[in-house]
C-alpha cells in the first residue's frame, strides 16, 4: 500500500525537540515528497544556531520515517530559516537567502511539467482591481479545506500581494543556494517573489528577468506532491503570461472579471491571449457581482449585472461562480487570514466554488 503524507507527519510528530514540542507541532517540516517507496522532506529550524544542534533530531526523524511500512529510502535536509544549510553561517539578519532570484531564462525545448504537481491552473484577468488575487488565495484555501493538496504561486512579480493575504512574511529557506523551500499557510504551500525581496522596494526588471524568475519559482521550488498548483498571474497579457503558457504544461486557465463593461473589455483580451497560446480556458468567475447592504439587506449591482455570464456563454465556457463584493472578505485578506479559512456565507461561497473545481476535474 502506498505511503501517505499523513503517516509521515504522524511519525514525525513523535520526534521531540530539545527545547520542547515536536517537529510537526513547531511547524518545522517542509516539502514532503513521496516518490514510490522513497520519501524526502526538509526540517527547517528557526535559526542556524538551533539547526546546528539538531543533528540527532534529524537522524531520529530519518529513522522514524524509514521504519514506516512501504518506505525503503529516506532523504532528510536540515536547514535554517535564515537560509543555507545548518553547517554554514546564517545569512545576516534581514538579508535574503543565498539564492539569486531573477535571471535570464534558461533554454527549454517546450512546455514542461512541474515535478510532483498533477494540475496547474492559471488564474488571470485582463485588468487589475477585479479581485483576482483575492479569488486565488481563497480558492486555494477552500480547496485545501476539502482535502486537496494545494500550492499557490504568486506570479505577480511587480505587485505581489499573496504574502499579505496569506499572512506570511518569513523568507523561504534555501539549503543549497539553488533549491527553494516554500512556506505553508492555512493548509496551502505557497511561494511569492514578495517573500524574496524587500517589501518596500520596487522590482525594476526587464522582461527577461521576469521570465527567468518565473522559471525559478516553478522549477527550483520544492513544491512536493500537489493535486493542484494555482498560479496567480499579474493583470494584462505580458511576459509572465507568455512564459507560463509557453514553458509550462498548464491544465488550463480561469479568467476573473467584474460584470462592468470596462473590465470585460480587458477580460476579452485575456481570453484571446489564452486562445492564441493554445491554453484551454476552463471557465470564468464573476467577482463583485452584487452588494448586499448589511443594514437594510438591499441588493445592489454596483458594477452591472450578468456581464460575465453572458461573456462565458458567448465563448462556450462555464460560469464557475459569482461572488459578491464583501467588506469582510477585504478585511480578512488585509489581515492575512483568507475568509475561506473561516465560517460564514463567504466561506460557504468559496467552498461551493472549490467543489465545482473538484467535480469538474480541475483540482
Amino acid at each position: 500500500m502506498a505511503i501517505e503524507k499523513a503517516e509521515i507527519l504522524g511519525a514525525l510528530q513523535k520526534i521531540g525537540l530539545p527545547d520542547g514540542g515536536d517537529l510537526v507541532g513547531r511547524d518545522m517540516i517542509r516539502a514532503v515528497t513521496i516518490e514510490g517507496d522513497a520519501v524526502r522532506f526538509v526540517i527547517e529550524a528557526p535559526d542556524a544556531a538551533q539547526a546546528s544542534r539538531m543533528a540527532p533530531v534529524r537522524d531520529a526523524a530519518e529513522a522514524a520515517v524509514k521504519a514506516l511500512s512501504g518506505v525503503a529510502q529516506v532523504s532528510v535536509i536540515l536547514t535554517a530559516h535564515s537560509g543555507g544549510p545548518a553547517a554554514k553561517p546564517a545569512a545576516p539578519k534581514g538579508e535574503p537567502p543565498a539564492l539569486k532570484v531573477g535571471r535570464h531564462p534558461t533554454p527549454q525545448a517546450g512546455p514542461a511539467p512541474v515535478a510532483g504537481v498533477d494540475r496547474i491552473l492559471a488564474i488571470g484577468s485582463g485588468k487589475g482591481g477585479v479581485g483576482k488575487s483575492t479569488v486565488s488565495s481563497n480558492l486555494a484555501v477552500a480547496l485545501a479545506k476539502q482535502g486537496r493538496r494545494v500550492g499557490l504561486l504568486d506570479a505577480d512579480i511587480y505587485g505581489p500581494s499573496q504574502p499579505r493575504m496569506m499572512g506570511v512574511n518569513k523568507r523561504p529557506g534555501s539549503p543549497d543556494g539553488k533549491t527553494i523551500i516554500p512556506l505553508q499557510a492555512h493548509g496551502v504551500t505557497m511561494m511569492s517573489i514578495g517573500l524574496m525581496v524587500d517589501p518596500d522596494k520596487a522590482v525594476v526588471w526587464r522582461g527577461p528577468m521576469l521570465m527567468g524568475a518565473l522559471q525559478q519559482m516553478l522549477g527550483q521550488v520544492e513544491w512536493g506532491q500537489l493535486d493542484v498548483l494555482i498560479v496567480d498571474l499579474p493583470p494584462g497579457t505580458g511576459d509572465v503570461q507568455l512564459t507560463l503558457c509557453q514553458k509550462t504544461q498548464l491544465t488550463g486557465a480561469v479568467v476573473v472579471s467584474t460584470p462592468q463593461d470596462v473590465a470585460l473589455l480587458d477580460a476579452r483580451k485575456a481570453l484571446d491571449m489564452f486562445k492564441s497560446l493554445n491554453t484551454p480556458v476552463l471557465g470564468m468567475i464573476e467577482n463583485m457581482s452584487t452588494f448586499h447592504c448589511p443594514n437594510c439587506g438591499h441588493e445592489s449591482h454596483i458594477f452591472g449585472q450578468g456581464g460575465v455570464a453572458a461573456e462565458a456563454a458567448k465563448i462556450g465556457v462555464p460560469l464557475l461562480g459569482a461572488l459578491p463584493i464583501d467588506l469582510d472578505t477585504r478585511l480578512a485578506g488585509d489581515g492575512g487570514t483568507p475568509i475561506a479559512a473561516g465560517e460564514g456565507p463567504m466561506a460557504d461561497a468559496y467552498a461551493t466554488l472549490a467543489k465545482r473545481f473538484i467535480d469538474g476535474g480541475m483540482a
